[in-house]
């Protein structure tokens, strides 16, 4: 059986370098419509596997698309002297802390993440309990009764801990002495009070569906 030919490109027009860059652009664009379209109709498929798939499938392009999001902005980032760099708030000092304690991380891991040095890291944990107008660290709301402590832990650790329910977050707060009913912390959860961090507009994957014969075309 004789090989297959190799691969021969296509002729390309003259001045084409100068079309590369909204090219690949539109390419991805191309490439994403594709991608909606095959889950919409795999989420509405009346297979429950092959819809669990497509969540999963969904999920795990939206982590590449906030890695390479989270790597453009540390790359201008980087580009800045350590002396220019913006400093951080006091709310988001006490942030970055909350996400090194839910990730496990290092000092050096987390300096290294947010762009300072360990020893700033080490400073701020120290200075966790410093109160006053001038504390290097503060909750977004003051916090003088204890229900509202506890509501902003409960959010904190939806937010941290995503996959946690509300009878696991219950239990994990049992462990530390503070005994909630999942009813209660609904509650919590729902409350409108605190301000909810800043998320990227969600797409929606679906496409056009079609609801009778010939009601939706397509062209390849």
């Amino acid at each position: 059986m004789p090989l297959p030919a190799p691969f021969t490109p296509l002729p390309l027009p003259l001045g084409w370098p100068r079309r590369s860059r909204s090219a690949v652009v539109q390419v991805i664009s191309l490439a994403r419509t594709s991608l909606a379209v095959t889950q919409s109709w795999a989420s509405e498929s009346m297979n429950h596997q092959l819809r669990r798939r497509a969540e999963g499938d969904r999920l795990q392009q939206e982590i590449q698309l906030l890695r390479e999001e989270i790597r453009i902005k540390d790359t201008r980032m980087e580009q800045l002297e350590a002396h220019r760099r913006p400093h951080y708030p006091p709310t988001e000092r006490l942030a970055i802390l909350e996400l090194r304690a839910s990730r496990g991380w290092s000092l050096a891991q987390t300096g290294r993440v947010f762009f300072v040095t360990p020893l700033t890291i080490a400073s701020w944990t120290e200075r966790l309990d410093e109160e006053g107008p001038d504390a290097l660290l503060r909750l977004p709301e003051p916090v003088n009764r204890f229900p509202d402590f506890v509501g902003y832990l409960v959010r904190r650790l939806k937010i941290l801990c995503p996959t946690m329910g509300k009878a696991k977050i219950g239990q994990i707060l049992a462990r530390a002495g503070l005994h909630l009913g999942p009813t209660t912390v609904r509650r919590m959860l729902s409350d409108t009070r605190w301000p909810t961090p800043r998320h990227a507009p969600k797409v929606d994957p679906r496409g056009v569906t079609a609801r009778q014969p010939n009601h939706l075309w397509h062209v390849d």
